[in-house]
């Protein structure tokens, strides 16, 4: 039954193609504007070690995390919010062998698949502007992935408690410092010692680290730590997703 539901909602994202282009414009005029524009100012980055690394391939990273979040957020929260209170997408499919866990798995994984093929078409943009530093980059694929499972369920359990569409201003309202705080621009070292205690909690500050080091040739055992919490965090959102959907497809 998730098979099907996911089949209908890859029928529904064919058309439209226009919110990944647009998934993609975003970071690339960040990365266009702050990375290769201010970049020339900045220089080197402090704390890094390799004088050698670019200010757009310090960002770069961080705008495909970026990417692969809003992808996958789009789907699970605004998306889902349409289908849950508007179209009544979901009441109709109970009516069918499809259950509540069917369309909250379904609706994740198409979003991570949406998430990831942002966060693929961004990377490609990053290597038309010269911002891949190092050929291991090509981990940020499934690294992006799993950024984006990270983010699907924190944002279907969001979707089953919006009222109306003004309440995504509070979603905004966590995204948007998160984006700002989460290393994005510059390196936690700025940070003082309590303010980057709280920035490392952040799933996004992870779900950088994961894209930034081996989009900059650092590849070891540094990466388990936030592949591991990006997994956690996804596990513990689809678990609450499955639980709220149920609850309010039920009631």
């Amino acid at each position: 039954m998730t098979t099907a539901v996911i089949y209908r909602n890859l029928l529904v994202e064919r058309k439209a193609l226009s919110g990944v282009a647009f998934g993609v414009l975003e970071p690339f005029l960040y990365l266009l504007s702050l990375g290769v524009g201010v970049g020339k100012l900045v220089g080197s980055i402090p704390g890094l070690g390799d004088p050698t690394v670019t200010y757009a391939q310090y960002v770069g990273p961080a705008l495909m995390a970026m990417a692969a979040m809003n992808g996958t957020l789009r789907i699970t929260s605004e998306a889902v919010f349409l289908r849950l209170r508007f179209e009544k997408t979901y009441n109709v499919m109970l009516a069918t062998p499809v259950r509540p866990r069917h369309i909250a798995l379904a609706e994740i994984t198409t979003a991570v698949g949406r998430g990831t093929v942002e966060g693929a078409g961004f990377l490609i943009t990053m290597a038309l502007l010269g911002a891949v530093h190092s050929p291991w980059a090509a981990l940020d694929l499934p690294a992006a992935a799993l950024v984006g499972f990270a983010f699907a369920g924190l944002g279907m359990v969001a979707a089953t408690f919006m009222r109306d569409w003004p309440d995504f201003q509070a979603l905004q309202l966590v995204l948007l410092p998160m984006f700002l705080f989460a290393t994005t621009f510059y390196p936690l070292s700025v940070y003082p010692g309590p303010l980057q205690a709280l920035v490392r909690c952040l799933p996004l500050y992870h779900g950088i680290n994961l894209l930034r080091e081996p989009a900059l040739g650092q590849v070891g055992m540094g990466l388990i730590a936030p592949a591991l919490y990006l997994l956690l965090v996804g596990a513990g959102g689809l678990w609450l997703a499955v639980w709220r959907i149920e609850r309010v497809l039920e009631d």
